[in-house]
């Protein structure tokens, strides 16, 4: 029976281009699930967008003397145009600066204050003399109480992952000119978190799939009980708030940013021309829920988001927060504001689209921070892809149709040997189903390349270049194995690969799209045209190292 599964991505900041590090986590591992789901027959709704209100973009704004929306919408449509050349399959790659947002999250708004989760209150908060204005979240920083680390921003540590309020935090002093707020006091709305606070310890306890970092950071994080939390913040930058008396401030957007999935969900049904079909992935008690995330995100999608759809009632809440650890790049955290990182566009004007999403996936910091290298890169590419993915479909159908008149040939009755090879295509298929239905994406992909190695065995030990000369129907009987062992690669692999997927399709001579064929082995029928054959990767030069390394050090010395 096919299940509905919908996919959330988080919303990036757009205050500039996207480097490694950010698809690294999220948009990778999302798109693997998605197009996985969608092979297996489940219906997917993989939605996300650009988070246009976040503090950095208003900060960048001021920064150039423009409007805040003049920086959202220049890197939105940046983001938007790298995740389409990406291959990430959205359904809906949106922004929060949309009217149906507008409108779905001042219902949020509405609907907690009707069900009694909302109220008035008067705080100190921090307000810069020489700006004469107050200062949000990311406009000031200090030191967090809980760690130490010099460098907290008004919302969140990115030392320990900590939720902060301003208050919180010691030697607190602008980001602008580095001087140090008074408090004054400023009313906001507040959101009843520490109501949820038994509702959501129960719901979190019988999480037991979840990765054990996401769990023991949620569980820790609502061992420290529960604080009712600002849902309004001092900024004419954002959705504006559905009360009178708050003209002058927004919807915070910790409060807002999340409930861009809800609204993305609408708005992709309202656009599908079904528009209530959003209503299957949120009301339906059989739905299932992904959030895929990095980790300095895990309490607003496990405490914070649980709770605002506990108090909106009837909506799913996560079924999983699918939550990686860092990409580091040469031993050192990305970083925008150091120009320490691979970006986005730069890399997709000078290599190809899939070495780098295996690479990644085949990096993936699951469970700890990993390194992204240009010699793993490499190695990724010329060792792996070429040698062992790319060395078997190339090797297997030039000698076919060098020697079968490009055509599939008939294998007659198949010796042991034969049907071990095809029996490990089936076991390839269960095996890597089950690690993504698990979210276990590196072991999936292992699992796939470890089909490629088997059937570079099989072809070593059978010698089909040689049998074809001494034995044309063992010969035979090898090739059409291989090629649908071949046939099998471009299933397990499509969710990782896509592009080399489709090439591999077409090089079968399939006819469709393999995005249409299912999770399964499409036959490939004897006597069937075969085209020439075409490398399905290029094998690169080793001096990219060094280029892409004095590359990365120019970036530094310009910034």
């Amino acid at each position: 029976m096919s299940r509905n599964i919908l996919v959330c991505v988080a919303w990036p900041y757009v205050n500039s281009e996207p480097h490694l590090g950010h698809i690294a986590g999220m948009n990778v591992p999302a798109d693997i699930f998605a197009r996985y789901h969608r092979l297996a027959g489940n219906r997917v709704a993989m939605v996300s967008g650009s988070d246009m209100h976040g503090t950095p973009t208003a900060l960048r704004a001021v920064d150039e003397g423009v409007k805040p929306e003049d920086i959202a919408f220049r890197y939105h449509d940046v983001w938007s145009d790298c995740m389409q050349r990406m291959g990430f399959a959205y359904d809906l790659y949106t922004h929060t600066h949309t009217k149906i947002h507008e409108e779905v999250a001042q219902d949020v708004m509405l609907t907690l204050d009707k069900h009694g989760f909302i109220y008035e209150d008067t705080q100190l908060m921090p307000y810069s003399e020489t700006e004469d204005r107050f200062l949000s979240d990311r406009f000031v920083e200090g030191i967090c109480p809980a760690c130490d680390f010099d460098g907290a921003r008004g919302d969140q540590c990115d030392g320990c992952g900590r939720t902060l309020d301003p208050s919180d935090l010691i030697n607190i002093r602008s980001i602008r000119d580095g001087s140090t707020p008074v408090f004054r006091e400023t009313t906001h709305l507040m959101i009843k978190l520490s109501a949820f606070q038994e509702q959501l310890e129960k719901w979190v306890r019988t999480k037991n799939d979840w990765r054990p970092n996401v769990r023991n950071q949620t569980l820790g994080f609502l061992n420290e009980g529960l604080h009712d939390r600002a849902m309004t913040r001092d900024i004419e930058w954002g959705v504006p708030i559905p009360f009178d008396g708050y003209d002058k401030k927004r919807i915070y957007v910790w409060f807002e940013a999340v409930i861009g999935y809800f609204s993305a969900t609408k708005a992709w049904a309202i656009e599908s021309g079904s528009e209530d079909d959003w209503k299957e992935f949120w009301h339906n008690p059989d739905a299932e829920s992904y959030y895929f995330q990095g980790k300095d995100n895990i309490p607003f999608h496990t405490v914070l988001w649980p709770a605002m759809l506990m108090g909106y009632g009837g909506l799913n809440l996560p079924t999983d927060v699918v939550a990686n650890e860092y990409l580091n790049l040469d031993g050192q955290g990305f970083s925008s504001s150091r120009n320490w990182a691979v970006w986005l566009p730069d890399y997709l004007e000078r290599y190809d689209v899939d070495p780098l999403r295996y690479y990644l996936a085949s990096i993936m910091p699951e469970s700890s921070d990993s390194d992204f290298t240009w010699e793993g890169y490499l190695a990724a590419n010329n060792n792996v892809l070429v040698a062992t993915l790319g060395n078997f479909v190339h090797r297997t159908l030039t000698i076919t149709t060098r020697n079968f008149d490009h055509k599939v040939p008939e294998p007659g009755e198949l010796a042991p040997q034969d049907q071990s090879v095809l029996d490990a295509c089936e076991q390839t298929l269960d095996d890597v189903a089950n690690s993504i239905e698990t979210r276990h994406f590196r072991r999936a992909l292992y699992e796939a390349m470890e089909l490629a190695r088997v059937g570079n065995r099989y072809l070593d030990a059978e010698e089909p270049w040689r049998t074809v000369k001494s034995d044309p129907d063992k010969a035979a009987k090898t090739l059409w194995t291989a090629l649908n062992v071949i046939s099998t690669l471009r299933t397990v692999f499509y969710p990782f690969i896509p592009f080399s997927c489709d090439k591999i399709h077409d090089l079968l001579g399939f006819d469709g799209a393999t995005a249409t064929d299912g999770w399964q082995k499409r036959p490939v029928e004897p006597g069937s045209s075969l085209p020439s054959p075409k490398p399905l990767f290029r094998k690169l030069d080793p001096e990219i190292v060094e280029q892409e390394q004095e590359r990365l050090l120019a970036q530094q010395s310009d910034n």
